[in-house]
């Protein structure tokens, strides 16, 4: 059971990336799905999740910047970040919105660098 995530990478403040996180050996459908953020020095923290009825919730730092989305049939989960600041550098992370129902294995995330 893995949580793979990728597209991360190095942006000019302003600027877009997508994430995405394929999941493999189990499905996603039956779990609402997050993405969480680990900044330096800083706890991991969840900044998005949708949930199984495609309801989405965001932190107040991101949203009106930030778009989540899941395609079941590929079981994999995207975030499209807009407007990037600075404050949005960290390792991005996505599992399950619950901690009751995280998958063990987080994978090593992918990284967002902005610059000012």
């Amino acid at each position: 059971v893995q949580l793979q995530a990728s597209g991360g990478g190095l942006m000019q403040a302003g600027g877009s990336l997508q994430l995405s996180c394929a999941a493999s050996g189990r499905a996603i459908k039956p779990y609402d799905m997050g993405w969480y953020r680990q900044a330096p020095g800083k706890q991991r923290e969840l900044v998005a999740y949708i949930s199984v009825g495609y309801v989405t919730h965001y932190e107040d730092s991101v949203k009106g910047r930030f778009t989540i989305s899941r395609d079941n049939a590929m079981n994999t989960v995207y975030l499209r970040m807009n407007s990037l600041k600075p404050e949005d550098t960290a390792v991005y992370f996505c599992n399950t919105r619950l901690r009751s129902t995280w998958w063990n294995y987080w994978g090593p995330g992918t990284q967002v660098t902005v610059s000012s």
